[in-house]
């Protein structure tokens, strides 16, 4: 773009996760950041230390600015509760600092206590604000059975997030199920809600189930049955493995697991415990076998806890569509993915808590013809494209960028 295609005022991306960390978020905020910065002057608060990637340095890419952040382990719940607060308040002196009236701040909801520091210095500078909504807390917590849902706290997030929402200006959300949620609090509006999914970052295309496959080598199962990724408080890593200890006498299926959080501790507990014959490990997976790894499996788990609609969307979903792999989610069907599998025919919905109707559901699957299901998820993950989705997170910002009054919001 020309220079004088830009628009007055700044992007402030303030994200904990950032290259060169590896997880999706950091991906998914380093896309956007890198796809803004063609036009916008962009400056990323970034959480997570070391040198960036070659590919995000050099001319017409973000200034990244690192803010000092001691990251605890999931497990660590006090810990990393005093170092995202910490990480919280850091970047709020942060963007004081660099924020000026008419500029625009994005942030993310991990930590949860980040959105909260990015709207206030927003309000108080002047400058608009948009968060991504990956995860809506209090209700994750809630979900994850770590808060009653009338208990004080739970009371004081969700009184702090009638204020936030009132301050922000946009929320995107990335999945049709958080509309509800948000406007249960009084200061949204359906006006401020901006529907953009995620996106699937491998090529969609059917890959072919192959026996050369470097994880499929040592496996005897002829129907792999794949779970991958982060497991942590909203995710049910029980039904998982009570599926498998149902399914153990069926040698023709085979469970193969890699991935990383609380949920994935568990599993390795439950299998120390077991041995079931038909469970494999895998350590966690680099991002250059990533393809390999999810064409090994014939069939996808993504499996939640009760109560995860409107509150949490799969972003490694869309990676298996894009190979072409059916899913079989534990959810509730009215939840994003879950509305995505049913209305394309590209697995089955599993009521959470059920490792029976898991079990059914994979012998289901082990048994099914229909030759017709690749072609459907890769159909399904191409509409999740990401020039789609840059372009829609360009117009978001160019709007808060050209409108000069916030007086309706204040």
């Amino acid at each position: 773009m020309q220079s004088q295609d830009k628009i007055a005022g700044k992007i402030v991306v303030a994200s904990q996760h950032y290259p060169p960390d590896t997880s999706t978020t950091a991906a998914i905020m380093a896309e956007i950041a890198c796809h803004l910065a063609e036009r916008h002057e962009v400056v990323v608060l970034s959480g997570w230390p070391g040198a960036l990637p070659a590919s995000h340095t050099g001319p017409g890419k973000p200034r990244v600015v690192a803010i000092r952040n001691r990251m605890a382990g999931k497990a660590a719940l006090v810990r990393r509760g005093a170092s995202e607060l910490l990480f919280a308040a850091r970047t709020f002196v942060a963007l004081v600092r660099e924020l000026k009236a008419g500029d625009v701040v994005l942030t993310v909801t991990a930590p949860f206590m980040l959105p909260y520091a990015v709207a206030a210095a927003a309000w108080l500078k002047g400058a608009r604000s948009a968060l991504i909504l990956h995860d809506l807390f209090p209700d994750v917590l809630v979900m994850a059975g770590l808060l009653k849902p009338g208990s004080i706290v739970t009371r004081t997030m969700r009184a702090a997030n009638s204020l936030m929402f009132r301050a922000l200006d946009a929320v995107i959300t990335i999945g049709r199920d958080a509309e509800g949620p948000l406007l249960s609090y009084s200061g949204m509006t359906p006006s401020k809600i901006r529907f953009i999914p995620n996106w699937a970052t491998l090529v969609p295309g059917p890959r072919p189930l192959s026996p050369d496959n470097p994880f499929r080598k040592a496996i005897p199962g002829r129907f792999v049955v794949g779970l991958s990724g982060n497991l942590g408080f909203t995710h049910d890593p029980e039904i998982v493995f009570e599926a498998a200890r149902l399914l153990e006498d069926e040698p023709d299926i085979h469970f193969l697991l890699s991935g990383w959080g609380i949920g994935f501790e568990r599993l390795k507990q439950l299998q120390a415990a077991a041995n079931l014959s038909n469970v494999s490990f895998v350590p966690r997976v680099a991002d250059a076998e990533l393809e390999a790894f999810l064409a090994a499996a014939n069939l996808w788990i993504i499996p939640y806890r009760k109560d995860v609609a409107g509150v949490s969307v799969p972003s490694r979903f869309y990676n298996l569509l894009a190979v072409g792999r059916p899913v079989l989610l534990v959810s509730e069907p009215d939840a994003e993915a879950a509305l995505t599998v049913v209305e394309n025919g590209l697995g089955a919905v599993v009521t959470p808590g059920r490792a029976d109707q898991l079990a059914d559901a994979i012998r289901a699957a082990a048994r099914s013809d229909d030759g017709a299901i690749a072609a459907r998820a890769v159909k399904a993950a191409a509409r999740y494209d990401r020039t789609v989705a840059m372009d829609a997170y360009a117009g978001l910002i160019d709007e808060l960028l050209r409108n000069p009054n916030l007086s309706e919001r204040r």
